[in-house]
């Protein structure tokens, strides 16, 4: 086996390690030699690979904004529009981090990484930029990104419970209603997509799409790690 083919599978193998334990156990409890050991390399081998446990952090969300692309296409197919889709999406984030400690973990920590957020703030500038056209015609790229950051913001926010904390479905609410606003979506419109989603399972929804995305992330890897060996193979 080539060096460069060995050196990828190592990574693949490593990815898939990592986000197991970070989506299972946690990022926060998840150290980089519990992934090391679990592969049977050393911590050296690993950090050549991914330099930081943020790195493999990152690796996951990219991944995460893969499938959330591939749910928008998926609800397109049911009939629901984009700006239809970001609401469950945020929806579901919110429910899922209200159930399980784990996903609060994982989405807690990618706001919180340099990385993550400099990931998620081009992914979803792109973005807002194909679903809200109509809604922003005329906008510069300069306030897409300013209207991201002050999503990204009211994102975060949503997540965020405690004793203290309002109830699930008003911070959804109040979250979606900031955002849609800040994207110039009329108030009338904005109030039916609200109460849509508000009458949906969020909790439930939560929990399955947390479940669908452990499998994607599952499958894509084993997927690329197959594509990696068979290609060698043939080359060999």
């Amino acid at each position: 086996m080539s060096k460069y083919h060995k050196s990828k599978i190592t990574k693949l193998e490593i990815v898939k390690v990592a986000t197991s334990f970070f989506l299972e156990v946690g990022y926060s409890k998840t150290s980089p030699k519990m992934i090391a050991d679990e592969l049977g390399i050393s911590t050296g081998n690993l950090t050549y690979h991914y330099p930081t446990k943020e790195h493999l952090l990152a690796q996951l969300v990219e991944m995460l904004g893969d499938f959330q692309e591939k749910m928008i296409g998926y609800e397109a197919d049911r009939g629901l529009s984009s700006n239809m889709s970001i609401c469950i999406e945020l929806m579901t984030v919110a429910a899922a981090c209200e159930e399980n400690e784990v996903a609060r973990d994982f989405f807690v920590s990618a706001f919180q990484s340099p990385l993550c957020l400099k990931y998620l703030r081009n992914n979803h500038v792109e973005r807002a930029k194909r679903i809200f056209a109509e809604q922003c015609k005329g906008w510069s790229d300069e306030q897409f990104t300013q209207a991201e950051i002050l999503v990204q913001g009211i994102d975060y926010a949503t997540i965020i419970s405690n004793e203290a904390s309002l109830p699930l479905n008003v911070r959804i609410s109040g979250a979606l209603n900031q955002i849609l606003s800040i994207y110039n979506v009329p108030e009338d419109m904005r109030k039916e997509k609200i109460e849509r989603v508000l009458s949906m399972d969020c909790r439930g929804l939560g929990k399955r799409v947390l479940k669908e995305f452990i499998s994607y992330v599952e499958n894509t890897v084993d997927a690329a790690l197959d594509e990696t060996i068979s290609n060698n193979k043939k080359r060999d």
